[in-house]
């Protein structure tokens, strides 16, 4: 038994130094089961200028999965936008890549998270100086606050996009492009007190499911395409939570963000419900 310890020990390793250090990406958490697909929920409008949406994912905890809902949150500093954090599998394990701000937007495992996140690069909107300019195509912005907006279409593709979760066999094969390895070796930073609080809070939130909520959760779709995204982000509900999912597998924590969207805007939110697996995987892990 602790031969295989150790070997499992050794083999998380590896894995954590084959990530590259600029991502801040690694969690080491020996998951063998899969997150669950990504739910579909409507995004609340963007409360103030020269926030970014940072979006849903799923994380792990000692329950198995739970939803951290995305939120609108101010970037640490103009300039920055936001790369999301990705499952991916390698070794026999799911290995959590934490998102990080930087200049430009990197991998994140090809994961279609929607609201100009489409898998790879960010169409949500850009920096012009130090005003930050939204894309209305594929991003719901409050207009009576929020005025630098255009529009975008031709990032728009009617296709019906894949919801996996994850990167690897039985989820998503895409590989980073040349643009996102040059954006991977750029000078990132962490994600900021409010992201961490933010999935403290969902954590919470997944180990006590009774306790009351501000919003409602979403429905599940067997489609989530971009189309389908605009057309949800156009009406008034704030936050994305799905419900959590049955199985059981722990997380890396990228946490909370900002709150005053979700306080903001009586909105559904993106909170899937937690999964609970039936072979008990270790979930410990530590950042690089």
């Amino acid at each position: 038994m602790k031969r295989l310890f150790g070997t499992r020990t050794l083999l998380l390793a590896l894995l954590a130094l084959a990530i590259p250090a600029s991502s801040f990406a690694a969690v080491a958490i020996s998951i063998t089961i899969a997150p669950p697909l990504l739910p579909v929920y409507v995004q609340p409008p963007c409360p103030a200028e020269g926030y970014i949406w940072t979006p849903g994912y799923w994380a792990w905890g000692p329950a198995g999965y739970y939803w951290v809902p995305g939120v609108w949150l101010a970037p640490p500093t103009v300039g920055l936008l936001w790369t999301p954090g990705y499952w991916g599998f390698g070794g026999g394990f799911y290995i959590w890549h934490a998102g990080y701000w930087g200049p430009h937007v990197g991998f994140y495992g090809g994961v279609n998270y929607g609201f100009g996140y489409p898998g790879h690069g960010f169409t949500g909107g850009v920096w012009a100086g130090r005003v930050f300019r939204y894309n209305t195509a594929v991003v719901n912005v409050n207009r009576t606050v929020v005025h630098n907006v255009y529009v975008d279409r031709t990032v728009i593709h009617n296709t019906v996009a894949s919801r996996a979760s994850f990167n690897g066999p039985g989820g998503l094969s895409a590989r980073p492009t040349q643009e996102e390895r040059v954006a991977m070796g750029e000078h990132h930073v962490a994600p900021t007190a409010h992201q961490v609080s933010h999935e403290a809070i969902a954590a919470r939130s997944a180990r006590h499911p009774n306790a009351p909520q501000t919003a409602a959760r979403p429905q599940f779709s067997n489609t989530h395409t971009t189309a389908n995204h605009q057309a949800l982000a156009n009406h008034h509900v704030a936050a994305n939570h799905p419900a959590p999912v049955s199985h059981h597998i722990a997380a890396n924590h990228p946490a909370p963000a900002n709150h005053h969207a979700e306080a903001n805007h009586h909105a559904e939110a993106n909170h899937p419900a937690p999964q609970v697996a039936h072979n008990n995987p270790e979930g410990r892990g530590r950042r690089k």
